[in-house]
């Protein structure tokens, strides 16, 4: 992997997220699985960013971008749009601040997101109850309130702040191979390739979304950033219409691959990590597990990272992820 000046530049922001956070956002726990190395024939390192605050991996850059804002921004409050994890995310950073904060979030969003979001102090609207698109009722909201908008992915400091992840993983398990990464917007694939570059530069990147949700896949393949209204899928948090413009020119530029899974091996892959790594996982962020195990990667002999971005899971989901198979 090579990279460019623009790179350059978000490599120092990518050092700089990791002094920030440094104390702050968990060293999630890297595991290893002897039964998942062997069905693989890889060497496998599952990071656990389910164990991360606020349950996901989006505290790290919610809480970068948001600790370099100035005193008087800070002041005037945030605004976020998300289906989840990036709410939970900007809501507990700002309660962490003491900054007012409103979440714009579809009124499906699961309920455990829901309550966990309020329950960090944040003001919620619903932009599928007031007839605008929830980018457009964000941005609207901001300019009218003078607030700052904290972006789920397509932002330089979110998408460093995510990198630090990766950057921990390869601190613990050494250099990699290929590092598989759950994509929605592709935030956390988009710093996991700066990581990547920096710390293990022999190494590649490969996403991973829903079936139904495979824009990310179709624009790499056509080289054209395509936008299309996901269809049913568990993996909620993966939903996007579209990568961002930032991240799917990292992801154009740097990954290996981009590739989809259906939910059938994401309900597997949760199962797996309940029995044997005691480990619960939502959907979203079992779209890399599911991907190795599945066989769509190529995984033989080779040393290979696994980020396992999210464990906030509607229960009643998450009781048949584990109900015997038919």
């Amino acid at each position: 992997m090579s990279g460019s000046a623009d790179d350059a530049a978000l490599l120092v922001l990518l050092a700089e997220a990791r002094e920030r956070l440094a104390g702050v956002a968990h060293r999630t726990p890297v595991v290893t699985s002897r039964t998942l190395d062997a069905s693989t024939g890889a060497r496998v390192f599952l990071k656990c960013e389910n164990l991360q605050r606020g349950g996901a991996f989006k505290f790290r850059g919610a809480h970068h971008t948001i600790s370099r804002l100035d005193e008087a921004t800070r002041s005037r409050g945030v605004i976020a749009f998300s289906s989840g994890n990036h709410a939970q995310a900007v809501a507990l950073v700002a309660q962490r601040f003491g900054v007012p904060c409103t979440i714009v979030m579809p009124s499906w969003a699961p309920s455990v997101k829901l309550e966990a979001t309020r329950g960090y102090g944040a003001r919620v609207v619903f932009y599928d109850q007031v007839g605008e698109d929830r980018d457009g009722l964000a941005e609207r909201l901001a300019r009218e309130r003078d607030l700052a908008l904290i972006p789920p992915f397509d932002h330089p400091h979110v998408v460093t702040g995510q990198g630090t992840a990766a950057i921990e993983l390869i601190e613990e398990s050494g250099p990699l191979d290929l590092l598989v990464v759950p994509v929605g917007g592709g935030g956390l694939a988009s710093g996991c390739v700066l990581a990547m570059l920096a710390h293990s530069p022999g190494g590649r990147v490969i996403g991973v979304e829903p079936d139904a949700g495979n824009d990310g896949v179709q624009s790499f393949r056509s080289g054209t950033r395509v936008r299309q209204v996901c269809g049913e899928t568990i993996a909620d948090g993966a939903r996007t219409p579209s990568l961002g413009v930032r991240t799917f020119d990292l992801l154009r530029r740097h990954a290996q691959d981009l590739i989809s899974v259906p939910d059938e091996a994401l309900l597997e892959a949760m199962r797996f990590a309940f029995e044997r790594l005691k480990l619960v996982i939502e959907p979203t962020g079992a779209l890399a597990l599911a991907a190795v195990r599945s066989g769509k990667i190529e995984t033989r002999g080779r040393r290979v990272g696994i980020m396992l971005s999210g464990g906030n899971v509607d229960p009643a989901l998450y009781a048949n992820s584990l109900s015997p198979r038919a």
